[in-house]
């Protein structure tokens, strides 16, 4: 899984963090859970504002 798997971060975050409102993560917080993810194999340092800002949303869209 690669930074740009957006909808596939979404869901293993929601499944690996089914408790926690993705509103109000930070992105630290969520630059360190998708990097954790079972399967992502891309370089941690590639993330910016933009890629993770658009995980949250897919986040948010997952649990709604």
């Amino acid at each position: 899984m690669k930074w740009i798997d957006t909808l596939e971060i979404a869901i293993g975050l929601s499944e690996n963090h089914p408790d926690v409102d993705p509103q109000y993560v930070r992105f630290t917080d969520l630059h360190r859970w998708v990097t954790g993810l079972e399967g992502f194999a891309d370089d941690p340092d590639k993330s910016n504002e933009k890629i993770l800002e658009a995980i949250q949303l897919a986040w948010i869209d997952e649990v709604s």
